[in-house]
C-alpha cells in the first residue's frame, strides 16, 4: 500500500516543485548556455524500475566532449570535462534537479536506489540479490548519504537492500533529510579516477558500518 501511495506523493510533490522552481530553472538554462557550447539538458540511458531503462534528465555540466556513458568518478581527468557553470551545479547537486520531470513522469521516485547506467552490470546484478531492482530508482536514497561515490560497488548493493527492506515514511524521510546535510558537506563526491583509489579505501571502512548478516 505504501508503494502506491509514495508513487502518488512523489509525483504530486515533484510537479509542485517544478512549478515552484521555474525561475530557479529559467536562470540556471541561461547561465549554461552563456558558459558553453552544447545543449542545457544532458540525457543519459539508466535502468529504472523492473531493469526498465529510461532516460534520465540533468542540467549539462561537462563539454560535450566528454566520453559518454561512464560514471565521472571512473572518468580520467573528469575535471578538464567540467564546466565553469557545471562546478557549481554539481557541488550544489543542482544539476540534479530536472530529475523532477522524471519524477512526474513516474520514471524515478524522490527517494530509492540512484538508477545504474545502462551498462553497470556489476552493480545491477549486485543489486539483484537484495531486490533493489524491483523498485522506483530515486533521486536521493540510502547509500547516497551513506557514502555516494566513495562506495564499493558490493557495499552500495548493500545499502540499497537495506533501503528495499525498511522502505517506508520514517526511511524515506530520513533519507530526504540527510541529503541536504550531505550536499551542504559535499560528502562522497568523486571527480575523477584520480581520486578514486582513496574512495575504495573509504569504501571498506563503510562496509564495516553495515550489518554482516544483511548478505
Amino acid at each position: 500500500m505504501y508503494i502506491h501511495i509514495k508513487n502518488f506523493l512523489d509525483r504530486l510533490i515533484a510537479f509542485f516543485a517544478l512549478v515552484i522552481l521555474m525561475p530557479l530553472f529559467a536562470i540556471l538554462m541561461v547561465a549554461i548556455k552563456l558558459d558553453s557550447e552544447g545543449p542545457v539538458f544532458f540525457r543519459q540511458k539508466r535502468v529504472g524500475i523492473h531493469k526498465i531503462p529510461f532516460y534520465i534528465l540533468k542540467f549539462r555540466t561537462m563539454r560535450i566532449d566528454t566520453p559518454q556513458d561512464i560514471p565521472t568518478h571512473l572518468l580520467y581527468h573528469a575535471e578538464d570535462y567540467i564546466t565553469k557553470v557545471g562546478r557549481f551545479l554539481r557541488r550544489t547537486s543542482l544539476d540534479e534537479l530536472p530529475q523532477l520531470i522524471n519524477i512526474v513522469k513516474g520514471d524515478m521516485a524522490i527517494v530509492g536506489p540512484r538508477p545504474a547506467l545502462w551498462n553497470q552490470q556489476d552493480l545491477i546484478l549486485e543489486r539483484d540479490k537484495y531486490g533493489a531492482n524491483d523498485v522506483r530508482p530515486g533521486l536521493t536514497g540510502w547509500a547516497q548519504v551513506n557514502g555516494r561515490d566513495v562506495l564499493d560497488i558490493h557495499v552500495k548493493a548493500r545499502y540499497d537492500g537495506e533501503y528495499v527492506k525498511k522502505i517506508g515514511p520514517l526511511m524515506d524521510c530520513k533519507c530526504f533529510l540527510l541529503s541536504f546535510l550531505k550536499v551542504l558537506r559535499g560528502d562522497g563526491v568523486m571527480e575523477g579516477r584520480a581520486t578514486y583509489a582513496e574512495s575504495e579505501r573509504n569504501a571498506a571502512k563503510s562496509a564495516q558500518h553495515i550489518d554482516p548478516g544483511k548478505k
